[in-house]
């Protein structure tokens, strides 16, 4: 869609005074910058932070969406817009939805807030909009304990998940001083379904128990190291400049599993090679939303 299409007025531009008034008015009067994450570490070493329930689909409260569970920099905790070129996927949202009524966003509920996981731009466009409610595919935090005072909630349930995936992939144990990072924190259960789909077929072509860590850990030597290694070698980074290597392999791992039913069997170097073909061919790239949200459609 030509840019001449877009709507001629959006609600963009005044978000993005909005942020820049609220940025000049901490740095004339000292205010504090936004919450920092304390003692997340120590907290993280003790105890398991959340008991979780997957709620499913339903209108919630978009004043009570207060924050993102992702690595989201292209907003501020308010859901300004702190980037210029937030702009054009901000505009073409309200082109195609100008009455609300976005597709459904995921979140995160702990306690009576909402923490954002995919959809910012269609939250950001809906607190401008003063639209009151919004649908959701929400999963629900239970704290098994309080919270410390302080703690940047949105980080700690990013940080809980990876915590989760890494204890119950057996990584934690097998390999210690693995880094899988994500952008969103719904990477983490994806991936952990698939090692544990791994450490099933290597129980079957042994013939015998295989613990959940000798399998992760043989899922990472043979599977996900050479993939990553073929990522970095097509340089696929440069494409899609911000997803992460772990988001990049799901990325190559679901365009696989989509073309196994007419192609069969294709190595995860092979088709992360297909891919930097394809998208090095198209004239106008969008990176994939459920990859890291930033086309937010």
């Amino acid at each position: 869609m030509p840019w001449s299409d877009l709507p001629e007025t959006s609600t963009f531009e005044r978000a993005r005074r909005r942020e820049a008034y609220r940025r000049f008015g901490r740095a004339v009067t000292g205010g504090k910058k936004s919450a920092t994450l304390k003692d997340l570490d120590e907290v993280r070493e003790r105890l398991r932070l959340f008991d979780q329930t997957y709620i499913g689909l339903m209108p919630i409260e978009v004043a009570k969406i207060v924050g993102t569970a992702g690595r989201n920099m292209e907003f501020d905790k308010n859901f300004l817009p702190r980037r210029h070129d937030v702009q054009e996927r901000w505009r073409r949202l309200e082109l195609h939805y100008p009455e609300g009524g976005f597709p459904p966003i995921v979140v995160y509920k702990l306690n009576d807030m909402y923490f954002v996981v995919d959809g910012h731009h269609r939250v950001a466009i809906a607190k401008q909009t003063k639209i009151e409610y919004i649908d959701a595919e929400v999963t629900e935090l239970h704290p098994r304990r309080a919270l410390p005072e302080g703690l940047d909630l949105g980080r700690v349930i990013f940080a809980e998940q990876e915590r989760i995936f890494l204890e119950e992939s057996g990584l934690a144990e097998a390999l210690p001083d693995v880094n899988i990072e994500f952008s969103k924190p719904d990477g983490y259960p994806e991936l952990l379904e698939l090692i544990q789909m791994y450490g099933y077929r290597l129980m079957l072509e042994r013939n015998e128990i295989v613990p959940p860590p000798v399998a992760a850990e043989h899922w990472h030597e043979n599977i996900y190291t050479p993939a990553v290694e073929a990522i970095r070698d097509e340089k696929l980074h440069e494409l899609f400049p911000r997803a992460t290597e772990a988001d990049l392999y799901l990325l190559v791992h679901q365009r696989r599993l989509a073309l196994f039913p007419e192609r069969g069997y294709v190595s995860m170097e092979d088709m992360a090679r297909e891919l930097k073909e394809r998208e090095t061919r198209r004239p106008v790239r969008r990176v994939v939303r459920r990859l890291t949200g930033s086309t937010d459609h």
